[in-house]
């Protein structure tokens, strides 16, 4: 697969693909950092640590390796919908 410089459209997609129902916003900072906020109502009750293990596994894939297109998401902030 081939991954453009700016992972944005991907990253949303594959979290909204995750997490059922979700609204995912994607900024690229630059340098393969991200911020992302994800609204789900699927995160009501569930502690911060569970909610950016959901957010992590959904593109887990792309922060894998040396290579990797993801080198850091600056900051996760988790909305309950």
């Amino acid at each position: 697969m081939e991954i453009s410089s700016d992972l944005s459209p991907e990253i949303k997609q594959r979290i909204e693909d995750a997490i059922a129902g979700s609204q995912v916003n994607v900024v690229c900072g630059g340098n393969k950092h991200y911020s992302l906020t994800v609204t789900s109502a699927s995160f009501d009750g569930l502690s911060q640590v569970k909610q950016h293990q959901r957010v992590y596994a959904a593109i887990k894939d792309l922060m894998a390796g040396n290579d990797a297109p993801i080198h850091a998401i600056d900051k996760i902030n988790i909305q309950t919908s």
